[in-house]
């Protein structure tokens, strides 16, 4: 065991209002990749109208059997306690670091916690605690192997936060995939999960990889709504919970995104939920990871002629005629965060 004490450092992260910015920008960016850009023509800009839909129709799952095993490969983080960060007031089990994920729980009695992960590429992901339970968490390590800073923040008041466990570790990562694999707090999914088992029935028929990606972004697109009102009344440290979504039929784009990505990964298809920017807007879709092609961002050629969308909010959204030019954009997606 490693016990660090508490350091009282009076701290205003800029990244804080990131959580905000992952659940509040798909409110727009559900109808129109780049909203603020509307006083420009759409000839010009290549956006659709203001909340333009598509009409939406139940997906009809195969049940032909397909050459490929859909047996669920559901990976379990586990914190066996050989490399523990720990004081009064939280814990940060870095034992499987080498496989992509760290555990953290706060056990203080602060309502307002911030975890921050800086990774060798410098990036700082900020992420909402969950406070009141002492309920461990799974957070990714995104960056590949190297040195992570870990700190955790316990709130003053406003943006001021104290320093209140930190620590730095070294993640000699097994596979570069892993991170991609397993659940986390974002895109948390375990095996009884009734998304899982769809995946499963998604994934029947398939004879590739691809084959799965393909079916299950038809089935989002068909079946999933989006939300206008959850994107309006969405709070700060919202995360989603995928049965839910699977079973109310709606959400908005980190729901979609998480969904797609827990079915994915428990098929063991490694799959990025990735946020950043479409267009002007903050916004999260997913990319995923397919051996003839590598890593695949924001659209998937499914045959030699047809290009489907790998945007699943604005596939279910927005007609695919009117956004084929803005998705196929390289320009129009830029990642900040992978989770």
């Amino acid at each position: 065991m490693i016990f660090l004490y508490r350091k009282k450092i009076l701290y205003t992260p800029a990244i804080l209002i990131l959580s905000l910015l992952i659940i509040s920008a798909c409110s727009n960016t559900a109808t129109t990749p780049a909203d603020t850009t509307r006083s420009q023509s759409s000839a010009n800009t290549g956006t659709p109208s203001d909340k333009a839909q598509v009409s939406s129709t139940s997906y009809e799952i195969s049940t032909v059997k397909g050459s490929r095993d859909n047996t669920p490969h559901v990976l379990v983080p586990e914190k066996p306690g050989t490399t523990v960060y720990e004081n009064d007031i939280a814990i940060i089990d870095a034992s499987n670091s080498d496989q992509g994920y760290i555990f953290a729980k706060y056990t203080g009695s602060n309502e307002k916690v911030k975890l921050q992960i800086t990774g060798p590429d410098q990036v700082t992901y900020t992420y909402d605690m969950t406070t009141g339970g002492g309920l461990d968490e799974v957070f990714p390590l995104s960056a590949g192997a190297g040195s992570y800073l870990i700190n955790i923040y316990e709130n003053i008041s406003g943006n001021q936060y104290s320093l209140g466990l930190t620590a730095t570790i070294e993640s000699a990562l097994e596979d570069e995939f892993l991170p991609y694999l397993y659940p986390n707090q974002y895109v948390w999914f375990t095996s009884d999960m009734k998304a899982i088992d769809m995946g499963s029935q998604l994934a029947l028929s398939a004879n590739s990889d691809l084959d799965v990606i393909s079916n299950v972004y038809n089935f989002m697109i068909s079946n999933i709504s989006y939300d206008y009102d959850e994107a309006e009344t969405v709070q700060s440290g919202y995360l989603p919970d995928i049965d839910e979504v699977l079973e109310t039929k709606k959400g908005i784009c980190i729901d979609y995104a998480c969904l797609m990505s827990a079915m994915l990964r428990s098929q063991n298809i490694p799959t990025h939920m990735e946020v950043g920017y479409a267009g002007m807007e903050y916004h999260a879709w997913i990319s995923c990871y397919i051996d003839e092609k590598g890593w695949v961002n924001g659209i998937v050629q499914f045959d030699g002629t047809s290009w489907q969308l790998m945007d699943p909010t604005f596939g279910s959204t927005t007609a695919e005629d009117v956004l084929r030019n803005y998705i196929t954009d390289n320009d129009s997606y830029i990642a900040k965060y992978i989770y």
